[in-house]
Order: C-alpha cells, then structure tokens, then sequence
C-alpha cells in the first residue's frame, strides 16, 4: 500500500517540498522520538511513555496519527489483552533520518568529551558517517546540488 495515498485530502505546509511534507507527518518531538523507540524495540504504550516521559495524552495522539499516516501499525499482542504498535515499512524507511540526526546531534550538541548513546552495528562498532553521495559517487553538499522545481 502506498502511505501517500491516505493524504489526498490533507492541507500540506508546502505541497512542492518533500521535507515539508516530511515535517507534516512526523515533525514533532513526540512522533520522532516514538519512531525512534519503535526502532528500538519499543511496541507497547507502556514501553513509549516509560522512554519518552510523554504525557498520556500526547502519547495518544501521536500513535493514533502515526497509524493514520501509515507510520506505524497497531496489532492485537499474542495475549490478547493489550495493542502494540510496529513500525511499517514507510516506517522503517525513516532509519536514515533518525541516523542522520543523531549524528548531527553526536557533532553539534555534546561538548568533546560528554557521555552520550551509540548507535552500533552488529560487530559493536559506531556506524560509519552518513554522506549523501551523488551519481558519480562523490560527496555531494549544499554546494553541489540544486533543488529543481515544477513551473
């Protein structure tokens, strides 16, 4: 299923930009750090309010838009008794985001030394820097790309 089919009615910040329209569906405190969690291992309520510290309320409300806009998905748990909440594959697509601003958050926001998470691959080892790259595979930057737009 295609998420960006469920927003044929929704009022868009800037209907040309995809980062805006990124912003629209999950650019809030809470809904990002939800995603974060969920990839993390987070599916309950519990498990979000716990890491997150939201209020309920909040924490309602972003689930509830989350689903809505194709984020997450909420199933039955195999007890039967409760909802948990998996991230979808538009979901898992938003990995290289949550990456990029936590390494921009490791360069920016610690002073030098400062104790911080990591995120580790599956040696142990911090991931590489992310770079995006362009169609020769160099490292592209503001300097070097240009945003084109519909007339």
């Amino acid at each position: 299923m295609n998420p960006a089919a469920n927003f044929d009615n929704m009022a868009w910040t800037d209907s040309a930009c995809p980062v805006a329209r990124t912003l629209d569906l999950v650019g809030d405190r809470w809904s990002l750090l939800i995603i974060r969690d969920a990839m993390d291992g987070a599916r309950s309520f519990t498990d979000f309010q716990r890491r997150t510290g939201v209020a309920r309320n909040i924490l309602t409300d972003r689930l509830r838009r989350l689903v809505e806009r194709g984020i997450l998905e909420r199933e039955t748990a195999s007890s039967g008794r409760r909802q948990v909440y998996l991230l979808t594959e538009a979901g898992r697509d938003l990995f290289t985001v949550i990456v990029a601003m936590r390494q921009w958050g490791e360069r920016h926001t610690y002073a030098q030394h400062e104790d911080h998470s990591v995120l580790v691959d599956k040696s142990g080892l911090p991931l590489a820097q992310l770079r995006p790259i362009d169609s020769d595979g160099v490292t592209a930057n503001i300097d070097t790309t240009t945003v084109l737009r519909d007339s």
